[in-house]
């Protein structure tokens, strides 16, 4: 199996706090992640927690596709839907931050279909003006990518290392085994589970 990979490291550009009304801290929450899922699906915690975990993710995968002032809108829009559709949301089949992650990709799709019957609109005026919207295609492209960089974040540091010197620096099994020091019945397990976690990222956002 091929899988491309991109950097195990996202860059996290925060959400200007005063653009919305949630009231967080400027800290990061604390709550084990696997807690918060549990927790947010039961409604025993609020939207808040769940922003201060993944509104990083959710507005870097926003800002990828669209400007800021329109990722800060959409960020906002993610977890107001969320929180009103928690009730759909099984931690027993995957984590909050791939949940966020499908629900982001239709958020910024409705987001560039109405731009689009906006710019029809006015096509009279600027027929000629090119559009600068991504299309749906891209804007799944964009996700998936985030979604792989968020499960090689939360993979085991072994599992994680093993993937990057397989996927990224294109090593071999033995190659690995002989580097890591990590015998090589290991590194293919490793392998097998870190991608089987990725995939569980990726299918569970398309749900």
């Amino acid at each position: 199996m091929s899988i491309t990979l991109t950097s195990p490291t996202l860059r996290r550009s925060l959400v200007p706090r005063e653009r919305y009304d949630f009231g967080v801290p400027a800290a990061t929450t604390t709550i084990d992640p696997a807690s918060l899922d549990a927790s947010f699906a039961a409604g025993r915690v609020g939207v808040r927690e769940a922003y201060d975990a993944h509104s990083s993710l959710v507005y870097s995968l926003c800002r990828r596709a669209l400007d800021a002032e329109a990722a800060k809108d959409v960020t906002q829009e993610v977890f107001v839907s969320a929180w009103r559709g928690r009730s759909q949301f099984d931690p027993n089949r995957g984590n909050l931050a791939a949940w966020l992650v499908g629900i982001t990709k239709r958020r910024i799709i409705d987001h560039v279909r109405s731009e689009r019957r906006h710019a029809d609109r006015r096509a009279d005026e600027a027929a000629d003006t090119p559009s600068h919207h991504p299309n749906e295609a891209s804007v799944e492209r964009v996700a998936d990518k985030a979604l792989v960089a968020d499960a090689l974040r939360i993979l085991p540091d072994r599992t994680r290392e093993i993937i990057e010197l397989a996927y990224i620096h294109d090593l071999t099994h033995h190659d690995i085994s002989e580097r890591t020091g990590v015998p090589l019945g290991t590194v293919k397990s490793d392998i097998r589970r870190g991608l089987q976690r990725i995939r569980d990222h990726l299918e569970y956002s398309h749900v």
